[in-house]
């Protein structure tokens, strides 16, 4: 099965009793604000479920909300390290779009529950985290805008799309996910992530 951020497998978020104390606390923040919400989860409830003491939850994380904030932080550096990856290759643009594309919606599938917890909850961090996530967001799209704009320069794509409006069409579809996706369905993440990726390259291929 492949691996999510948070270190189980897909769609799983517990870890076991020998792994590391923030993978453990990670884990089991990540369970408990699935089931109960963020805002009626303690910090107490936290550290029981995990094996540890408050004393170790904060070594690790300040607060409560530095816990939210990393469960998607972890989601999106990821995301982020593969598309920088995918993206500096030399090879055609509409295989690197392509797999771009599928590579998000696969990733986004494996991390499901711990990117619905985020956005259900991400308007009680900070402000300052809130401004941080957003920029970290806000420079993957910029990196996935450029390969369209790429390929707009090498006469591959449509010019007269704006390669802003293409970026959030996709990705309002791939946050959408989590309002219908589940693991137990008839299509797995990969048949997902074909779809998307063959719907997002004959909107944007030159006819």
């Amino acid at each position: 099965m492949a691996r999510s951020a948070t270190g189980g497998s897909s769609g799983t978020t517990g870890a076991g009793a020998g792994a590391a104390v923030p993978e453990r606390l990670l884990a089991e923040a990540t369970r408990l604000f699935a089931e109960r919400g963020y805002d009626r989860t303690s910090v107490q409830e936290i550290v029981e479920a995990a094996g540890v003491t408050k004393g170790a939850l904060y070594h690790y994380f300040g607060s409560k909300d530095d816990l939210l904030h990393e469960i998607y932080g972890r989601v999106l550096r990821l995301q982020t390290e593969r598309l920088d990856a995918i993206a500096g290759r030399g090879t055609d643009v509409r295989g690197r779009l392509a797999e771009a594309a599928a590579d998000v919606v696969v990733t986004s599938i494996q991390n499901l529950d711990d990117t619905k917890i985020f956005f259900r909850s991400m308007h009680q961090l900070s402000p300052e985290k809130q401004k941080a996530v957003r920029a970290e967001r806000r420079r993957y799209h910029e990196t996935f805008r450029s390969l369209i704009e790429e390929g707009q320069r090498d006469g591959q794509f449509r010019p007269e799309l704006r390669a802003d409006l293409v970026v959030d069409f996709f990705f309002g579809s791939v946050h959408h996910l989590g309002t219908w996706y589940h693991a137990d369905g008839p299509l797995s993440a990969e048949q997902v992530a074909s779809e998307f990726s063959d719907l997002l390259l004959h909107s944007v291929q030159q006819p």
